[in-house]
């Protein structure tokens, strides 16, 4: 019972801190100026981004962009624009 318990304990703990770490950016295309949301990127070995968008919900890869760290409450404003 105690083991049990105590398992579910950490379960909880280790979901509400792993919900409370996400990251939100703000990613502009330098050439188009078309901005992106996302919760992560990537960058190759060639210095391009990728990332998946979650606006129009697609995997995009930029050669020259932007990359900006945003609030939470601006990655929602711009998902609803």
């Amino acid at each position: 019972m105690f083991v049990s318990r105590f398992f579910s304990f950490w379960a909880l703990f280790v979901v509400l801190l792993a919900s409370g770490c996400t990251s939100y950016y703000r990613i502009t295309d330098q050439s188009t100026r078309r901005t992106y949301f996302a919760t992560g990127y990537d960058t190759t070995s060639s210095g391009a981004v990728q990332f998946y968008d979650e606006k129009s919900r697609v995997a995009v890869t930029l050669q020259s962009s932007e990359v900006v760290e945003i609030s939470r409450d601006e990655f929602d404003s711009g998902l609803k624009q």
